[in-house]
C-alpha cells in the first residue's frame, strides 16, 4: 500500500477539529485488555507444542528430535496457509471502525472459504514429509519418525487455520476472552491425551511421536468447534449471522482477501523457513544439536506468543483508529504497544539469562546417555535466545502494526531480504564455514531478524499519518 492509498483509506487524519488523542496511559491499559486474552491464547497454543516436546523428551531422544523437527515443519506450512486468517483480522477491525458490519461479516466467511482451501492444498506437503526431509540430508530414522507424526497431524491442519480465522474474526470484534478459555481447554485436554497415547497409561496403546500427533489434532478439533458455537451462538453474536449462507461466494471480498492474506502467507513462510532452515542445520549435524536447538526454540517460542499476542492487539487498535480517521490515537497506539512489548522483552532476557540450566532440564529425563551433551548446548544456545528476544519482537510488532494498515506487500519484499538475503546465508556462514556450529547459527537468525526490524519498523512510521507531531 502507498502512501496516497493510505492517505484515503484513513481520512480526516488532519482535521483540525477532530478529538484530541487520549492520553499514553489509556493507551497501554486499553492495548492490555485486548491483548493479555489474546497473549493467553497463544501461549495456551503453544503449550500444545511445549508439552508435545517436554513429553516426547521423557519417552526418548529420538522422539525428542523427531518432534521438534515435526513441530517445525508443521508449523512452516500451517503460516503459510493462514495468511488469509491473519489478514481478515486487520480488514475486519478496519471495518469495525467504520462501522461496517456487513463487511465485517463478509470478512470472516470469506477468511473461512480461503482457509479451508490453503488447508487442502497443503496437506499433502505433510503425507509426503520423509523424502523432502532425506533430500535436506536428516537422519533417516528421524525423517521416518517425522513422518509418522505428520501424516497423522495433517488431518489437524484445517481445524487449525478455522480456529485461526475464528479467532481473527473475534479479536476485531474485541471478543477475545473465549478465544482464551478455548485454547487453555485445548492445551489441558492435549496433555491428557499425550499422557495416555505417548505412554500408553491407564490401558491406552503406547504409540509414542503418533500418539502426540493424534493428541495434538484432536486439540486443534475442539478449538475450532468452540470458536465456531461461540461465533453462531454465543452472547451478543447472533446479530452477524456468521454462519448464514455461508455457501454463498462473495467474489468482491474474498478477491480483497486474497489479495490482502497471499503476501502475509508468504511473509510468515519467509521467517518461518529461517527457523525450519536452522533446524535442517541442526539436524544435519546431529541428534543432540537437534534436540538442544528443539529445547531452545520451544522456550524462545513461548516468550515469543507474548510478543505475537501484543501484535496483535496492536493489528486491531491501528486497524481501528485507521478507520475511525484517527491519526493522533493510531500513533500513540502504536507506541503504547511497543512499550509493552519492551518490558517483556527486557523479562525474557533475564529469564533466559538467569535460569537457563533450570528451563533446559524440564524438558530432559537425566537417566538418558545424550541429555547432558543436550543441557550443556541448551544453555548455551538459550543464551543467543536472549539476544533474538530484542530483534524477533521488533520485526513482529512492525508487521502486526503494518498489517493494522493493511500493508502487506512490501513488508513481504523487505522481511524476505531479511531472512533470506541475510539471515540464512549467515547462519550457514557462521555456522559451518566459520566454525562456530550451533552457536553460529543462531547467530545468523539474530542477524536476519535484526535487519527485518529495522526496514519494517522504518516502513510502518514512513507510513503512519501523523497530526501536530502527537
Amino acid at each position: 500500500m502507498d502512501r496516497a492509498r493510505l492517505g484515503v483509506q484513513v481520512s480526516g487524519m488532519v482535521d483540525p477539529a477532530a478529538p484530541s488523542p487520549m492520553p499514553f496511559r489509556r493507551h497501554v491499559v486499553r492495548t492490555l485488555v485486548l491483548g493479555l486474552p489474546l497473549v493467553g491464547s497463544l501461549l495456551a497454543q503453544i503449550l500444545i507444542g511445549l508439552t508435545d516436546t517436554v513429553m516426547l523428551g521423557r519417552y526418548s531422544v529420538e522422539a525428542l528430535a523427531a518432534g521438534a523437527l515435526a513441530s517445525t515443519t508443521f508449523h512452516a506450512v500451517f503460516i503459510l496457509a493462514a495468511g488469509f486468517a491473519i489478514g481478515a483480522m486487520g480488514s475486519a477491525a478496519d471495518a469495525a471502525g467504520r462501522g461496517d458490519e456487513r463487511t465485517v461479516r463478509r470478512t470472516a466467511r470469506m477468511g473461512l472459504w480461503l482457509s479451508l482451501g490453503a488447508g487442502l492444498l497443503a496437506m499433502p506437503v505433510l503425507w509426503f514429509s520423509e523424502p523432502i526431509l532425506l533430500a535436506t540430508g536428516q537422519i533417516p530414522r528421524t525423517a521416518a519418525d517425522t513422518a509418522d507424526y505428520m501424516r497423522i497431524a495433517m488431518l489437524g491442519l484445517v481445524p487449525a487455520l478455522l480456529t485461526m480465522t475464528l479467532r481473527s474474526h473475534l479479536s476485531a470484534l474485541e471478543r477475545t476472552r473465549i478465544v482464551l478459555g478455548a485454547t487453555i481447554a485445548a492445551a489441558v485436554l492435549n496433555v491428557g491425551l499425550n499422557w495416555l497415547l505417548i505412554f500408553g497409561n491407564a490401558g491406552a496403546p503406547e504409540l509414542g511421536i503418533r500418539g502426540a500427533a493424534i493428541a495434538s489434532v484432536m486439540a486443534h478439533v475442539a478449538t475450532a468447534t468452540v470458536l465456531a458455537f461461540y461465533a453462531a451462538r454465543g452472547p451478543g453474536m447472533a446479530r452477524w449471522e456468521l454462519f448464514r449462507n455461508l455457501h454463498v461466494a462473495d467474489r468482491e471480498i474474498l478477491g480483497r482477501l486474497f489479495r490482502l492474506g497471499w503476501p502475509i502467507g508468504l511473509t510468515l513462510v519467509s521467517e518461518s523457513a529461517l527457523f525450519t532452515g536452522t533446524a535442517l542445520m541442526m539436524g544435519a549435524i546431529g541428534s543432540v544439536p537437534l534436540g538442544a536447538h528443539g529445547i531452545v526454540m520451544q522456550v524462545s517460542a513461548t516468550t515469543f506468543m507474548v510478543q505475537l499476542g501484543i501484535s496483535q492487539a496492536a493489528t486491531v487498535r491501528v486497524g481501528r483508529f485507521a478507520g475511525e480517521g484517527k491519526a493522533g490515537d493510531l500513533r500513540r497506539a502504536a507506541w503504547a504497544a511497543l512499550a509493552l512489548s519492551g518490558g517483556m522483552a527486557a523479562l525474557s532476557i533475564v529469564l533466559f539469562l538467569g535460569a537457563g540450566s533450570w528451563i533446559v532440564a524440564l524438558f530432559l529425563d537425566e537417566g538418558d546417555p545424550q541429555a547432558s551433551g543436550i543441557a550443556a548446548l541448551g544453555v548455551t544456545l538459550l543464551g543467543m535466545a536472549a539476544l533474538f528476544q530484542v530483534t524477533d519482537a521488533g520485526q513482529v510488532m512492525a508487521l502486526g502494526f503494518l498489517r493494522g494498515l493493511q500493508d502487506t506487500r512490501w513488508p513481504l519484499v523487505l522481511a524476505g531480504i531479511a531472512y533470506w538475503i541475510v539471515g540464512v546465508p549467515a547462519a550457514l556462514l557462521l555456522g559451518f564455514s566459520a566454525g562456530f556450529g550451533p552457536v553460529g547459527v543462531w547467530a545468523g537468525m539474530v542477524i536476519g531478524l535484526g535487519v527485518a526490524a529495522v526496514l519494517l519498523m522504518t516502513r510502518f512510521w514512513r507510513l503512519a499519518p501523523g497530526v501536530d507531531g502527537k
